[in-house]
Protein backbone atom coordinates (compact mmCIF):
# COMPACT_ATOMS: atom_id res chain seq x y z
CA UNK A 1 0.00 0.00 0.00
CA UNK A 2 1.61 3.42 -1.00
CA UNK A 3 1.01 6.58 1.21
CA UNK A 4 1.71 10.57 0.21
CA UNK A 5 2.03 13.57 2.35
CA UNK A 6 3.05 16.72 1.68
CA UNK A 7 5.13 19.38 3.64
CA UNK A 8 8.36 21.32 4.16
CA UNK A 9 11.68 19.57 3.34
CA UNK A 10 13.86 20.44 6.46
CA UNK A 11 16.69 18.37 6.70
CA UNK A 12 18.62 16.12 4.06
CA UNK A 13 21.35 13.83 4.98
CA UNK A 14 23.86 12.68 2.90
CA UNK A 15 23.81 9.26 0.76
CA UNK A 16 25.28 6.19 3.27
CA UNK A 17 26.93 3.23 1.89
CA UNK A 18 25.67 0.58 4.07
CA UNK A 19 27.84 -2.45 2.37
CA UNK A 20 29.28 -3.05 -0.64
CA UNK A 21 25.29 -3.37 -2.42
CA UNK A 22 23.25 -1.26 -0.28
CA UNK A 23 22.79 2.47 0.39
CA UNK A 24 20.67 4.60 1.91
CA UNK A 25 19.31 8.29 1.82
CA UNK A 26 17.37 10.29 5.11
CA UNK A 27 15.12 13.31 4.94
CA UNK A 28 12.70 15.11 7.11
CA UNK A 29 9.77 17.09 6.63
CA UNK A 30 8.10 19.29 8.30
CA UNK A 31 3.86 18.98 8.80
CA UNK A 32 2.08 21.25 10.44
CA UNK A 33 -1.77 20.96 10.73
CA UNK A 34 -4.24 23.08 12.15
CA UNK A 35 -6.63 20.46 15.24
CA UNK A 36 -9.60 22.54 16.56
CA UNK A 37 -7.31 25.78 16.69
CA UNK A 38 -4.14 24.26 17.80
CA UNK A 39 -1.46 23.96 15.29
CA UNK A 40 0.85 20.80 15.86
CA UNK A 41 3.55 20.90 13.71
CA UNK A 42 5.53 17.37 13.18
CA UNK A 43 8.66 16.52 11.65
CA UNK A 44 8.86 13.27 9.80
CA UNK A 45 12.17 11.32 8.79
CA UNK A 46 12.10 8.98 5.42
CA UNK A 47 14.44 7.26 4.19
CA UNK A 48 14.94 6.15 0.45
CA UNK A 49 17.88 3.30 -0.41
CA UNK A 50 19.67 2.21 -3.50
CA UNK A 51 18.43 4.12 -6.95
CA UNK A 52 16.09 6.17 -4.96
CA UNK A 53 18.35 8.17 -2.68
CA UNK A 54 18.77 10.43 -5.27
CA UNK A 55 14.86 12.01 -5.26
CA UNK A 56 15.76 14.51 -2.75
CA UNK A 57 18.91 16.20 -4.87
CA UNK A 58 17.00 18.04 -6.73
CA UNK A 59 14.29 19.54 -3.93
CA UNK A 60 15.89 22.34 -1.58
CA UNK A 61 15.52 22.51 2.42
CA UNK A 62 12.29 24.73 3.19
CA UNK A 63 10.83 23.68 -0.08
CA UNK A 64 6.90 22.34 0.02
CA UNK A 65 7.48 18.96 -0.96
CA UNK A 66 4.88 15.59 -1.79
CA UNK A 67 6.31 12.09 -0.68
CA UNK A 68 4.82 9.16 -2.00
CA UNK A 69 6.61 6.18 0.29
CA UNK A 70 5.66 3.14 1.78
CA UNK A 71 5.38 1.74 5.28
CA UNK A 72 7.83 -1.52 6.15
CA UNK A 73 8.31 -2.90 8.99
CA UNK A 74 11.45 -5.32 10.79
CA UNK A 75 11.21 -7.55 13.58
CA UNK A 76 14.77 -7.71 14.60
CA UNK A 77 16.62 -10.17 17.25
CA UNK A 78 19.55 -9.24 19.50
CA UNK A 79 21.04 -11.70 22.34
CA UNK A 80 17.74 -12.57 23.17
CA UNK A 81 15.62 -9.09 22.75
CA UNK A 82 13.13 -8.68 20.23
CA UNK A 83 12.62 -5.39 18.58
CA UNK A 84 10.66 -4.32 15.78
CA UNK A 85 11.84 -1.24 13.68
CA UNK A 86 9.53 1.08 11.34
CA UNK A 87 10.70 2.79 8.45
CA UNK A 88 8.58 5.13 6.02
CA UNK A 89 10.28 4.40 2.49
CA UNK A 90 10.43 7.18 0.35
CA UNK A 91 10.16 6.36 -3.36
CA UNK A 92 9.19 9.45 -5.42
CA UNK A 93 9.42 13.08 -4.40
CA UNK A 94 7.53 15.93 -6.19
CA UNK A 95 7.85 19.91 -6.00
CA UNK A 96 4.93 21.69 -4.96
CA UNK A 97 5.51 25.18 -5.61
CA UNK A 98 2.93 27.14 -6.70
CA UNK A 99 2.99 29.20 -10.43
CA UNK A 100 4.07 32.77 -9.07
CA UNK A 101 1.16 35.58 -10.52
CA UNK A 102 2.11 37.18 -13.55
CA UNK A 103 4.50 33.66 -14.47
CA UNK A 104 4.49 32.47 -18.69
CA UNK A 105 1.29 30.17 -19.08
CA UNK A 106 1.57 27.06 -20.54
CA UNK A 107 2.19 27.30 -24.65
CA UNK A 108 -0.28 26.15 -26.89
CA UNK A 109 1.42 23.39 -29.20
CA UNK A 110 -1.29 23.35 -31.00
CA UNK A 111 -0.64 26.60 -32.81
CA UNK A 112 2.62 26.66 -34.62
CA UNK A 113 4.05 30.11 -34.77
CA UNK A 114 7.63 28.87 -35.78
CA UNK A 115 9.54 27.63 -39.41
CA UNK A 116 8.87 24.37 -39.99
CA UNK A 117 11.52 21.98 -38.78
CA UNK A 118 14.73 22.16 -41.04
CA UNK A 119 16.58 19.10 -41.43
CA UNK A 120 20.20 21.10 -41.58
CA UNK A 121 22.20 20.34 -38.71
CA UNK A 122 21.98 16.87 -37.46
CA UNK A 123 19.82 15.41 -40.75
CA UNK A 124 16.68 14.20 -39.40
CA UNK A 125 14.40 14.45 -36.69
CA UNK A 126 17.18 13.45 -33.76
CA UNK A 127 14.69 13.84 -30.79
CA UNK A 128 16.44 16.61 -29.28
CA UNK A 129 13.84 19.35 -30.68
CA UNK A 130 11.33 17.96 -28.18
CA UNK A 131 9.08 20.70 -26.68
CA UNK A 132 9.72 19.56 -23.12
Amino acid sequence: MSFEITGKLVVKYNTVQRSESFKTREFVIEKSDDINGRVITNYIKFQSVQDRTSIVDRHNEGEMVKVYFNIKGTRWEKDGKVNYITNLDAWRMESMMQAQPGADRQPDYNTSQEAPFSQGQGGGNSGDDLPF
